[in-house]
């Protein structure tokens, strides 16, 4: 537990990755109030200290409090935004009259908007004009953080005192936060890498092997750098927890959302079926479409997101999307 003048945390968002960070905010010795949408979420952790909507099974620390009450949860020194990536507008406008202007906001969830092809960073300087702002990203079940199992992410923030209060408030000995004031570039690595876990579990189902999984991967890594430095992000940050962590676990293991849900597509199902029966929300579903958009905006070529995009909103064949990837003129690796 580290001294920080940041004592009370507010988190918008109790999916199974705000209930995680509720969890180890809390260990880190912060009072955290948790706001969720559903009255049901709400009782089961006030009353039962367990998310048993979206995190079930695990036990919350008894600080976690839950509220649907935004204003309360907005009463805080520091805000962690962890809705997804499409409603982190509606989320944020929502909280503007609540908030102090003094109260910094840090982007948990990661992707694009669809509507406008902002990084959620450019959506909250919109909405919440005037706030500081940091993200926080990583490769992150949020099973492991909650049950307090090592963990190590990004925490960006272009203002230094800040950013290491940030990391004072909420780092412990199991979720350690490295800093960084490469905001952009930690949005960008989690946004992109999303994606790239579909194509890698298309990979899977389809039974391409190994190799095929890390040529995925490595080559993924290269779209997300090409992609960051077009926005301004550093490639070294891209080869960090935030870019190369986070890609490396989201596509290699079927706890990822976006990997499962492209072994099932690999495997022959649909993404009605597979979207029909999950309470959870696969983020790299929504922002494949908003990441090809954006490259193309900026002039930047990314193969892999866009097969990954043509499977999944154009109506391309799984077989003829890896077959023209395969066909691509092989260049310069650096490229």
């Amino acid at each position: 537990m580290h001294a920080s003048n940041l004592q009370t945390i507010g988190i918008i968002g109790a999916g199974a990755w705000g209930t995680a960070l509720a969890a180890t905010t809390a260990r880190a010795g912060r009072a955290v109030t948790l706001w969720a949408r559903e009255p049901e979420v709400t009782e089961s952790i006030n009353r039962k200290h367990e998310n048993a909507v979206f995190l079930p099974g695990i036990p919350l620390p008894d600080e976690v409090v839950a509220t649907s009450d935004l204003a309360r949860t907005c009463q805080a020194d520091a805000i962690l935004v962890v809705t997804p990536a499409q409603f982190v507008r509606a989320s944020t406008t929502a909280m503007a009259a609540h908030l102090a202007k003094t109260t910094p906001a840090v982007i948990c969830a990661k992707g694009i908007e669809q509507s406008t092809l902002m990084l959620m960073s450019e959506v909250v300087e919109e909405t919440l004009p005037g706030h500081t702002i940091a993200a926080l990203s990583g490769p992150t079940f949020a099973a492991e953080v909650a049950r307090g199992l090592p963990t190590a992410v990004t925490l960006a923030c272009a203002d230094e005192r800040l950013g290491n209060e940030l990391v004072n408030a909420l780092g412990t000995e199991t979720f350690r936060a490295y800093r960084s004031d490469d905001v952009t570039g930690a949005e960008i690595g989690g946004a992109v890498k999303n994606v790239l876990a579909i194509a890698c579990g298309i990979a899977e189902g389809r039974g391409l092997g190994d190799n095929a999984r890390a040529a995925l991967i490595t080559r993924g890594l290269a779209e997300i750098v090409r992609l960051g430095r077009a926005k301004g992000a550093r490639a070294e940050t891209l080869m960090g927890l935030c870019g190369l962590g986070d890609l490396t676990l989201t596509c290699n293991a079927m706890q990822s959302r976006n990997f499962s849900l492209g072994h099932a597509l690999g495997g022959g199902q649909t993404l009605e079926d597979i979207m029909a029966a999950r309470k959870t929300i696969a983020e790299g579903v929504f922002s494949a479409e908003a990441v090809v958009a954006l490259a193309a905006k900026l002039g930047v070529e990314t193969p892999i997101c866009a097969a990954v995009d043509s499977i999944l909103n154009h109506g391309a064949s799984i077989d003829g999307a890896i077959r023209d990837l395969l066909q691509r003129p092989v260049g310069d690796e650096a490229g």
